[in-house]
C-alpha cells in the first residue's frame, strides 16, 4: 500500500496486522503439544476466550473434552464440547458469578492424571466473577464501577479484585490440584505479568490484603462494613506464587502487545516507512501521553517518514459525562497539541474492538480534523474537558468500528510523521 495515497488507509492497515499477530485461531496451535491421555477440562475467561476453545477443538479434533469458558455478550464462538456463556464486562453480572461457580465446580476433585486447559485473556476479571464469601455481587460491581473512573491503573484495580474474590489471585489454580493445569494467556496488560492478566486465577499473588485496602483509600473509594471486615480477614489473603498446590501449574503466553506492535512496524517497514516502537507498556494519563506523543512527532518533522507505534493501558480520570474512552482521549489530545499540521497522522483503537463502554475500537485523525470540527461548529477542547471524544469522532465520520475482534492485546497508537 502506498501511505502517500491514503495515510489513513494506510494507519489501518497497520492495526490490522497487529490484530492478525494477535488472532487466537492461528496463535493457540502453536501452544498445543503433545495430546493429552487422561481427562481434558477446559476452562477459561476473556474476551478472547470462546476463540481460542474453538482453536482447541479445531487442532485437537479428535481428543474428548468438556469444559466451559465465559466471554463477553456478543463474543461467542460455537463449540461443539466446549460450552460458551456471555456476561457483562466491565462490570461484572449474575451470568458471569453463576460460570465463575460452575468451573469451580468442574475443576473440583481432580485426580494427578487429569489435566485442566486454561484459557485466558484480557476481560477475564469481570467476566469471573465471584465474590468471597460473605459479600455480595453488588459490593464487586460497585467498587468496580468506582475504580474504573478513578484513574487507577489497571494493576491497581487488578489488586482490589483479587482480594474480593473466591476464584482470582490463584484461588482457581489451588483448586484445580492434584491436577495438572496449563494456562494459555493473551495479554493485555503493560508488561505482560501473567499475574495481572484476567487478575491471575491460577497464577499465586505478591500482594496482600493491606495493599487492596491502601489503593482504595488514595483514590478516596468508600466501601461497605462488609468488605471492610473482609479486607481485614486472614481469608482474603491469595495464595502466594511458592504454594504447594501451584506446584504443577504451567503457563505459556500466546499472544501479547509487542507481538502486534512488531507485526505493524514489519509491515510499515516493507511500504517504505521507518518504524518507531516507542513501547508496549505506556500507562499513565491518556491525555498526558496524547500531549508528549505529539511533541515528539512534531520532533521528527523533516527526517523522512516514520511511524511512531506503541501500546500499554493508559487511564482516564471522568470528570465530564460524555461517551469518552481511553484511545480517543488520546486522539483528541495528540490532535489539540499538533495544531494544524500536514504532515501528521494518528489512530488509536483497542485491540478488542471497544474503547471505554463503546461498540467503537478508537477513531483516526489528519491535518484537517481541527478544521472539520470547527465548520461543524464543534470545539475540541470542549468535548475534551467533557470527556466526549467519541461523539467528537463520530460527527465527523472518522472512528473506527471493527466489531468484536475476538482477541486483545491492549491498546495500538500509530502517529504517522509523512
Amino acid at each position: 500500500m502506498d501511505w502517500r495515497l491514503d495515510p489513513k488507509a494506510f494507519l489501518r492497515s497497520l492495526f490490522e496486522s497487529a490484530l492478525e499477530a494477535a488472532d487466537p485461531a492461528s496463535q493457540v496451535a502453536r501452544h498445543l503439544t503433545d495430546k493429552p491421555s487422561g481427562r481434558l477440562i477446559v476452562i477459561g475467561a476473556g474476551k478472547a476466550s470462546a476463540k481460542m476453545a474453538k482453536a482447541v477443538e479445531t487442532h485437537w479434533p479428535d481428543v474428548a473434552m468438556t469444559g466451559l469458558v465465559v466471554t463477553r455478550y456478543g463474543h461467542a464462538v460455537p463449540c461443539e464440547m466446549i460450552e460458551i456463556v456471555e456476561a457483562a464486562h466491565p462490570v461484572p453480572d449474575a451470568a458471569g458469578e453463576e460460570a465463575a461457580k460452575r468451573i469451580l465446580e468442574m475443576v473440583t476433585g481432580l485426580d494427578a492424571d487429569d489435566l485442566v486447559l486454561v484459557l485466558i485473556s484480557g476481560g477475564g476479571s469481570s467476566l469471573l466473577s465471584l465474590p468471597a464469601p460473605g459479600l455480595s455481587l453488588a459490593d464487586k460491581k460497585s467498587i468496580n464501577a468506582v475504580l474504573l473512573k478513578s484513574g487507577a491503573t489497571i494493576s491497581e484495580i487488578n489488586c482490589v479484585r483479587k482480594h474480593l474474590s473466591a476464584i482470582k489471585g490463584g484461588r482457581l489454580g489451588i483448586r484445580i490440584a492434584p491436577a495438572r493445569s496449563i494456562t494459555l494467556l493473551i495479554s493485555d496488560v503493560p508488561g505482560d505479568d501473567p499475574k495481572v492478566i484476567a487478575s491471575g486465577p491460577t497464577f499465586g499473588e505478591e500482594t496482600s490484603a493491606a495493599d487492596a485496602l491502601d489503593i482504595l483509600n488514595r483514590y478516596g473509594i468508600s466501601v461497605s462494613s462488609d468488605v471492610e471486615r473482609h479486607l481485614h480477614c486472614p481469608s482474603a489473603e491469595c495464595p502466594r506464587p511458592d504454594d504447594d498446590r501451584l506446584a504443577r501449574a504451567t503457563w505459556r503466553m500466546i499472544a501479547t502487545p509487542k507481538m502486534a506492535l512488531e507485526a505493524a512496524a514489519q509491515r510499515a517497514q516493507a511500504n517504505g516507512v521507518r518504524p518507531i516502537i516507542l513501547g508496549d507498556d505506556l500507562e499513565g494519563d491518556a491525555r498526558e501521553l496524547g500531549k508528549a506523543h505529539a511533541e515528539l512527532a512534531l520532533q521528527y518533522l523533516g527526517q523522512g517518514p516514520k511511524v511512531l507505534l506503541s501500546g500499554g493501558e493508559t487511564s482516564v480520570k471522568v470528570v465530564g459525562n460524555g461517551r469518552g474512552g481511553r484511545n480517543v482521549e488520546y486522539l483528541l489530545s495528540l490532535c489539540a497539541h499538533l495544531g494544524a499540521n500536514a504532515q501528521i497522522f494518528g489512530l488509536a483503537a483497542d485491540t478488542d474492538g471497544i474503547d471505554g463502554i463503546e461498540e467503537v475500537a478508537g477513531a483516526v485523525i489528519g491535518p484537517d480534523t481541527t478544521g472539520r470540527a470547527q465548520t461543524k461548529g464543534m470545539d475540541l477542547n470542549d468535548f475534551l474537558d467533557r470527556n466526549d471524544a467519541h461523539t467528537f469522532f463520530d460527527a465527523l465520520g472518522d472512528q473506527i468500528i471493527t466489531g468484536p475482534t475476538l482477541t486483545n492485546v491492549n491498546d495500538f497508537r500509530a502517529i504517522l510523521i509523512s
